[in-house]
Parts: structure tokens; C-alpha cells; sequence
């Protein structure tokens, strides 16, 4: 696993830094120095299974706070070119289109550029983790009971900023010689939405083909791995409305993906 917040100088002398973290004191931040050195394997496999004897949603919300920072990261890389302009709405090719929603500028589901999309969806993910009733930090404090459904919201949405990256910059990605850092990180968020069944199949169905092919190769590579004991969170529950859906449902057929590199 790539150190991406040293790595990623590009684009002009810009810095990306992740803008969410654990704060020294808090229980989130004592379990990620203990399991800190799991981001060091090839097989991200082990570093996204929950540890033996740690609690399912104490490793989701630091997981969560993790990724969230990966993605802002990968998006980074090619921010400069996902612009208004060349990215007029939120795909992923041009069979997904994703609407935004949400409960103060957009009550509808609304069509808006992919950096606008991809703004408020960031913004809103910062709000969801720094709110102590839904991620609390201190010790004792309990999670609500959505907590698993609130979080699985989350990732649906943040599976559409990989999916728009794979589709509409990709190349930009090869360019910059990038796809290995990519590649890393989605394989990060793959295995750990699969781990814990935080997005449902038919949201997957854009990068379903990559990601049966990184399966496969590190099924092949480090052999077939097996369910983690207590590593399934609560059954998921059907949320009271869907408030950003497929602007259509998903045609049967798969659309093609860019050929991935190597990772």
C-alpha cells in the first residue's frame, strides 16, 4: 500500500492532504496506531478484515475516516482536469449517471457537474464523520442504531468517485503514471465495502468487471480468503427514501472498461 499522502505532488507543485483524521485521544485514533502497519501489505485483503477481538463498528468508523481521506486523495490526482466543462455531469461512462441530493441546497435529485458533485459529496462525508453522535470518538460513547446504514450510504457515494476517475480520466491517470496508486486505493475500498456488504451489487455494476478481476489475481496470488468471524455488521436495512439514485436503472448489459493496468 502506497504512502499517497507523500506521493501526491503533482499538477503544479499542488499538495493534496487529507482533511479528515484521527485526533490524538480518541478510540478511533488508538485503534488506527494499533493496526496502522496492516496499510504496509500487499494483500489489502488483511488490511481491510476486522482484527480478532475488536469491535465491528469501532474498525468501520475508523475505516471509514481512512478511505474517505484515500479518495479525496485519488481525486486529487486529477482534479485539474475534471472540470465543468469536460465533466458536465456525475458518470460513470455513459450508461451511469448519478443525481445529488441532499437536505439543504438539493431536497430533489438534481443533475450537476461531476467537481460540484463531487465537492458537496465530500463536504457532506466531512459532516457525517465529525458528527459525535454518529461517529462518537470517546470511549463509552455508543453508535446509534443507523449507524451501519448511515455509513453503507456513505460508501455508495463514495464508490461513484472511483467509478467517474476509471471511466472519464483514466487516461490522465496512465499519464501521470498513476494507475498503480489507483489501483491500490480502489483495491482498499474494494475489499473492505465487500467485507462488510456496505454497498449493494447493483450500485457495483460500473467497475463489477475490475473488481472480479482483482479478486481473482489475488485469489491467484495469495490464495482464496475466508470470512472473517463477526466481520458481517447488522443485516442492512432499507433506507426511508432514495434520495440520489441512478438517474436510470442500469441497462443489462456491463459497459466496457478502460484495459486496467497492473497493480
Amino acid at each position: 500500500m502506497f504512502d499517497l499522502s507523500s506521493y501526491f505532488n503533482v499538477n503544479g507543485g499542488k499538495t493534496f492532504r487529507p482533511t479528515s483524521g484521527h485526533r490524538p485521544g480518541t478510540r478511533t485514533f488508538a485503534l488506527h496506531e494499533r493496526y496502522k502497519k496492516t496499510l504496509g501489505t500487499d494483500d489489502l485483503r488483511v488490511a481491510a478484515a476486522l482484527p480478532a477481538g475488536e469491535d465491528p463498528n469501532e474498525w468501520i468508523a475508523m475505516k471509514t475516516v481512512d478511505l474517505f481521506n484515500e479518495v479525496e486523495l485519488v481525486h486529487g490526482m486529477v482534479s485539474d482536469y475534471c472540470t465543468p466543462s469536460c465533466c458536465q455531469c456525475m458518470s460513470a461512462g455513459p450508461k451511469y449517471e448519478y443525481l445529488w441530493a441532499d437536505s439543504a441546497r438539493y431536497p430533489k435529485p438534481t443533475k450537476v457537474s461531476a467537481p460540484e458533485y463531487i465537492g458537496l459529496l465530500f463536504h457532506w462525508v466531512k459532516e457525517q464523520i465529525e458528527d459525535e453522535t454518529l461517529f462518537p470518538t470517546q470511549v463509552g460513547a455508543p453508535f446509534p442504531s443507523s449507524f451501519v446504514e448511515r455509513v453503507q450510504h456513505i460508501f455508495k457515494r463514495l464508490f461513484r468517485v472511483y467509478a467517474h476517475i476509471f471511466y472519464c480520466h483514466f487516461e490522465r491517470v496512465v499519464e501521470h503514471k498513476f494507475e498503480a496508486h489507483l489501483n491500490s486505493c480502489f483495491k482498499h475500498f474494494m475489499y473492505f465495502i465487500q467485507e462488510f456488504k456496505l454497498v449493494r451489487p447493483e450500485e457495483l455494476k460500473p467497475l463489477q468487471p475490475l473488481m472480479d478481476r482483482f479478486v481473482s489475481e489475488d485469489d491467484a496470488k495469495y490464495g482464496p480468503r475466508h470470512p472473517q468471524p463477526g466481520s458481517q455488521p447488522q443485516p442492512r436495512q432499507p433506507l426511508a427514501t432514495a434520495i440520489d439514485e441512478n438517474k436510470s436503472p442500469p441497462p443489462p448489459a456491463v459497459p466496457q472498461l478502460p484495459p486496467p493496468p497492473p497493480s
